[in-house]
Formats: structure tokens, sequence, C-alpha cells
């Protein structure tokens, strides 16, 4: 197959859903020899920031001067972003030529009756093993698409597992109370292999730590065995020191604003310190100079200025109060213009309370690159009320909110990851310019 005949295959496979399981998974890769076993990796999950804090340990290594492969997802512009070596995103050619191999294992497996066929992220999964293999990637940095427990990257035994946070997303596929999730994003931990955690409360943090305990894993807790604090803080980024044990207070920089991401880069540090314990080459040096490296697209991330323009793929309430919380710390006093869209089976209201104030000014909008899960825009400008108005192009909503924000002002897009990739797309077809 060529790049788009591979687009046209994965699209084809999306049309079939989300099936958690690890038998089709399991399947495919032993039929492509099993490369995920022929690497070495680090394992991340969480309901929120597991994308910071992938690219923030990618970011390290890459400054050890070590070969790494980071497997993300969703994408925003390109399928090609979720499978990327040494801070490339793996080309055309060879995107085609990898989901090309693993298609052919995907046919043979399914025409002898071996398992039913491999869903779209199977096959990314399967492509992102093979392809660092094939590269010969010292680590590969491994995202969890969905959960941890029957997520079908949950196939590999780790340098060191990461499980950020567990907060009320995915209800649907991974249960509908934060025990149940807690449970989900504790199936990655593996016998004797470090965890690195943020979890809180006992609902969430006592399961997570009595599954470690069963399977005699270490565990890192942040708040505990180590801690950032603040020293600077700006839209552009921030300053804070990291405290670990007794004696490790070391301060670091980092280009992603909101607190948040603090508690991000502690957790990314610390799990490459442990790292570390079996790779010198993993030192204070690539400590500091990769996490201050790291910028992740859609997250806080300011575009345009005159007005400020804000993208954040927030889709959740726990997401959309720390977005609040930056945006309340970086722009004090200041109503915010909002452009809005969603997925009709996120936590809409929860979204919605956490993230809107009354003086703020919302245009929704049906994100366009979603299928049938988008919410309406209708749908979302009821949900919020009189200060919303339903927009049927992003085009005209982003328009609209740039003359309503004022130079001074501040627009914000945000609700989903699809969004934000719907937007970024616009702006390269307009060729818009920002600064």
């Amino acid at each position: 197959m060529n790049y788009n005949e591979t687009l046209g295959y994965l699209e084809n496979l999306g049309k079939f859903g989300i099936k958690l399981g690890m038998e089709r998974i399991e399947c495919l890769l032993k039929r492509l020899g099993n490369p995920e076993r022929k690497i070495k990796t680090v394992h991340i999950t969480g309901t929120n920031g597991k994308g910071s804090v992938t690219s923030m340990i990618v970011d390290i290594l890459l400054a050890a001067d070590l070969k790494a492969g980071k497997f993300i997802s969703p994408h925003l512009l390109k399928y090609n972003e979720r499978i990327s070596v040494s801070g490339q995103d793996i080309s055309d050619a060879d995107f085609a030529a990898i989901i090309t191999s693993v298609k052919e294992a995907a046919d043979n497996i399914v025409e002898n009756g071996l398992c039913g066929q491999p869903t779209q992220f199977e096959v990314l999964t399967a492509a992102a093993f093979l392809y660092f293999h094939l590269c010969n990637v010292d680590y590969a940095v491994i995202e969890v698409g969905m959960g941890g427990l029957w997520d079908s990257t949950n196939v590999i035994t780790p340098v060191v597992s990461v499980i950020t946070n567990v907060a009320l997303d995915h209800t649907d596929r991974c249960g509908a109370t934060v025990s149940s999730i807690a449970m989900q994003k504790a199936g990655i931990i593996k016998e004797k292999v470090p965890l690195v955690t943020a979890a809180e409360g006992d609902e969430a943090l006592g399961l997570i730590v009595s599954m470690a305990m069963c399977k005699e894993a270490p565990v890192y807790l942040y708040g505990k065995a180590f801690y950032g604090t603040e020293e600077e803080s700006t839209i552009d980024g921030q300053i804070f020191t990291l405290h670990a044990g007794d004696s490790y207070n070391s301060e670091y920089k980092i280009r992603m604003p909101g607190a948040h991401q603090i508690k991000n880069a502690s957790l990314a540090i610390v799990a490459a310190k442990l790292l570390s314990k079996q790779d010198a080459r993993v030192d204070e040096t690539a400590l500091h100079t990769g996490i201050a490296n790291t910028l992740w697209a859609g997250r806080l991330e300011r575009i345009c200025r005159t007005p400020d323009v804000i993208l954040d793929g927030a889709h959740n309430p726990d997401g959309a109060v720390a977005l609040r919380n930056a945006l309340d710390k970086y722009y004090p006093g200041q109503s915010i213009v909002f452009i809005f869209g969603m997925m009709h089976d996120k936590d809409i209201d929860g979204v919605i309370k956490a993230l809107i104030k009354f003086k703020d000014i919302v245009y929704t909008v049906r994100v366009g690159n979603a299928g049938s899960r988008a919410a309406t825009a209708e749908m979302l400008a009821d949900s919020i009320g009189k200060q919303a108005t339903a927009t049927e192009r992003l085009g005209a909503a982003f328009k609209s909110a740039v003359a309503a924000a004022g130079t001074n002002g501040v627009v914000c897009v945000c609700g989903s990851l699809y969004l934000v990739g719907e937007f970024k797309t616009m702006l390269l077809q307009e060729k818009k310019q920002c600064y």
C-alpha cells in the first residue's frame, strides 16, 4: 500500500470502534515476531498528563544522546505523529511500509481463524513496536491508549511504569467509579518494576499501592517520595524546584505553563532517574536539558498574540479544572472567549461547570473530524446558557471570538483534542500567521 491507501485502511478500521482486550494484539504481535519483547520500554498511563509526561521522558532520553521512540494518541494533524524516533515523526514512506507489514500479518491471522480482526489502535500499536525494533531504539516510551489493563499497549514489561493520576473519564469503557478506573490504570503495574505516580485519594491510590505491593513493585509517590515547588511561572514557562528524598533539591526550567505541568515534570524526572540506575548516560545534565526542551502541542499552547490564542485539549472535569486555574493565573481578572467543542459521550456538564464563568463568552462548534461522537453546537450552547452562541463553522467562530476578545483579550479553543487538531488544520489551510 502507498501512504494514501494506508490512511484509507486505517480509516476503514476506525469504523469498527474500540474493542478492549488482549487476544488480538497478542496474536498479531506473535505473527510479527514479538517485536515488543526486543526493545526496552517505559509505560505511561493516567487520566490526564500522560502525553506530557511521555514527551518529557523522551526529551530527557534524547538529551542523553539515546535513540528514543515515542508512541502517543491521538494525533492532531497526521497519523505519523503517533510514532516517532529521535524527535522525528515516522515518514510517509516508512509509515506506509510498516502499516502494510502489519496489515499482512493481520489478514493472515484472521484468514487462519486465529482471532478476530485487529482494531485500528491495535494495528497502530503493533506498527509502533515493529518500527521501534527495526530502528533499534535504545528505549521506547509508550503511552496507553485507554485505561491500561486491557489496553493493547499492555503487552510490555517496562523498565519503569508511570500512572500520572486517576479521575473519571472513559466511564463507558473503564468503569463509572474512580476505583474501577484505578483498577484499569493499575493493570500496567508489572512484577518488581518500579512505579511512579501522582494518584491521590484512598479510592484510587489505595488500590494502586495494594496492586504494587502484590507485585513487589516499588512505589514512588508524588507528595511523599518527591514533590515540586513553583519558583516562577508565566504563560511562557516555569521554574520549579524538585525535592526528592532527604537531600535532592534541584531547580528545573520547563517551557510548559500550568501548575499541573510542574507535577508532570516531576513525575517524568523521577521516572528518568529510576531508569538512570541501569543506564548512567541519563545523567543530571540530560534531566535538566531534556525537560527544558519539551513542548507539547495542544496543552496550554499559545499560538497567537493580540489577542492571545490558547489551545488546550482538556476534555474531562479534572482537565478543565487545570485549564481554568491556569487561565485565571496567567490572565487574572480577564474574561475568556471560548471556542468550545466536545464529544457527546464525555461529561459535558462537568467540564462546563469547571471551565466557564458567568462573564465569559462562548462560541460552540461541532467538532468536524470526530464523526458521530461530536456533540452539536446547539446542544453545547443549550448546556451553557445565554452566554453561548452556537456557530455553524469553526472559521466563523474564530472570527467572532477574535472580535469579541479584542487585541488585549484571550481566546481559548478547548474541549477536545480533535477540535484542537481541526483548528490547527484550519490555520494551516488558510495560512494564517501568528506572532
